[in-house]
């Protein structure tokens, strides 16, 4: 049996005997050792549709498949076939997440992704990295940029040193602190007529076990003129790198990689199946000032308040904002919209003020609430954090509570939510009346992540005899 037909067999068992009756099933625990019934908690907050919106910058998304089963295009804004004909040109920024499981019977493939570039023109064009990381899940070789899948903590706060759990959050790490990843050139000049690789990153398998590894890339680049892109995937030989004439032969084949499943139409009814994309975006940042309505600032005394962070479909939290980047362009057979807003930059200003005659301490959390049930007026958690994780990343926060009652600079931490999760506290600010803080809060939303979030200010007790006068 070959090591395809072994994992066929192991998944055909799994679903099998999803079905069967429980005679299957463990025996059920005594009395003293049965685990506490999973309760739902509701808790009042108003959640109010996010500020602002997303830019205009053009992002080329790279997600679909996720999991590369074959060689072929991934991806391309080229004119002709199978290509979406958009043309890039000044700021422009690409997302790219991918994952390969090896080849049958070959224990130390390596596949290869390309990023290839040729002017629109008959110009030179150079092309500058302003910003961007990668991330491999296991680096195999020594030199290799890596972040494993580490078992963290709810909350962990950085002191020195980057905080990371899996490709997708160490990349988006190295955005918020403005770290480059060693394996990406700063610039590349590329002349017209031929087709220039300007990146070809390996995703390799060697030594792993299981056979499986990821890679997540994101580039903020700014072009001296119009530019078509592209990312394809080979295997090449071993380990030797392809060279040029593969991406080429491969962009003229106009053979896409096999695609995932296909997504729900929109405007279909029924269950939703969101799919990944495989496209062009309509949006790379979103910067907004949280502010209360006809307000230039946001009363403390009005929270608890959350605001949705990545909301979609069928998953705005009864907001009525679906913050899913709009598409450009994107092949046939993926999602019709970059549901998860992978790689999009939320950069947002709390301009916090004490209205009230006594001293308030607020607090900012991330969250992840059911998206069943919450909404007008509530949040919706579990009593229970062993479900999947539906955030596993970095953030940012500027402002907080700091040392002798003065504001601290910027402090990052790192959060892993599971599905129902009410966020920890990334820390406190206490206003005495009158008084006002500004606080920003920034974190890309990274490729390991399941939306919406909700970006909460919550109330904190106050202590007994708290007196407008303490520091």
């Amino acid at each position: 049996m070959t090591r395809l037909h072994r994992l066929q067999a192991m998944v055909a068992l799994t679903v099998a005997t999803a079905s069967l009756p429980t005679l299957l099933a463990p025996p059920p625990l005594a009395a003293d050792q049965q685990k506490p019934a999973e309760q739902t908690l509701i808790r009042p907050s108003q959640v109010r549709a996010l500020p602002g919106q997303l830019d205009d910058l053009l992002m080329v998304n790279d997600n679909n498949p996720e999991l590369i089963t074959g060689e072929g295009i991934l991806v391309s804004t080229f004119p002709q076939a199978p290509g979406l004909n958009v043309a890039l040109n000044g700021r422009f920024d690409l997302f790219s997440h991918h994952v390969y499981a090896g080849q049958p019977e070959q224990l130390d493939s390596t596949l290869w992704l390309a990023v290839v570039a040729k002017p629109s023109g008959d110009t030179p064009v150079k092309l500058r990295l302003l910003d961007g990381s990668t991330s491999l899940s296991q680096a195999t070789r020594k030199g290799q940029t890596a972040s494993p899948f580490l078992p963290l903590p709810a909350l962990m706060a950085e002191s020195g040193t980057a905080l990371s759990s899996g490709p997708g959050s160490k990349v988006a790490g190295d955005l918020l602190r403005g770290e480059i990843a060693r394996e990406l050139p700063r610039e590349w000049h590329i002349e017209p007529g031929s087709v220039t690789p300007l990146l070809v990153l390996p995703i390799p398998v060697a030594g792993l076990d299981p056979l499986l590894n990821g890679r997540n890339l994101q580039l903020r680049l700014q072009s001296s003129g119009p530019v078509h892109i592209a990312t394809l995937a080979a295997y090449g030989n071993g380990e030797k790198t392809p060279g040029p004439q593969t991406w080429s032969k491969l962009l003229k084949t106009g053979k896409h990689s096999p695609k995932e499943h296909q997504p729900t139409p929109r405007g279909a009814r029924g269950r939703m199946v969101y799919s990944r994309v495989s496209g062009v975006q309509i949006g790379s940042t979103w910067k907004a000032t949280l502010v209360d309505p006809g307000s230039d600032s946001l009363n403390v005394a009005d929270a608890p308040i959350s605001w949705p962070i990545s909301s979609l479909e069928r998953g705005e939290l009864q907001t009525g904002q679906i913050q899913t980047a709009e598409l450009k362009a994107f092949d046939e057979g993926t999602a019709w919209a970059a549901h998860g807003n992978y790689g999009v930059e939320y950069d947002l200003t709390l301009p916090l003020r004490n209205q009230g005659s006594e001293q308030r301490t607020v607090a900012i959390a991330l969250e992840s609430p059911n998206k069943t049930g919450s909404g007008n007026g509530q949040l919706v958690f579990s009593s229970s954090n062993s479900g999947p994780v539906m955030f596993r990343g970095p953030i940012e926060v500027t402002g907080l509570d700091g040392q002798e009652g003065r504001p601290s600079g910027r402090r990052r931490f790192h959060l892993v939510l599971r599905r129902g999760q009410e966020g920890p506290e990334l820390g406190q600010i206490t206003l005495k009346p009158g008084q006002s803080r500004s606080v920003r809060v920034r974190l890309v939303y990274p490729a390991d992540a399941t939306p919406p979030q909700v970006l909460s200010l919550r109330p904190v007790k106050q202590s007994t005899g708290a007196s407008a006068d303490r520091p």
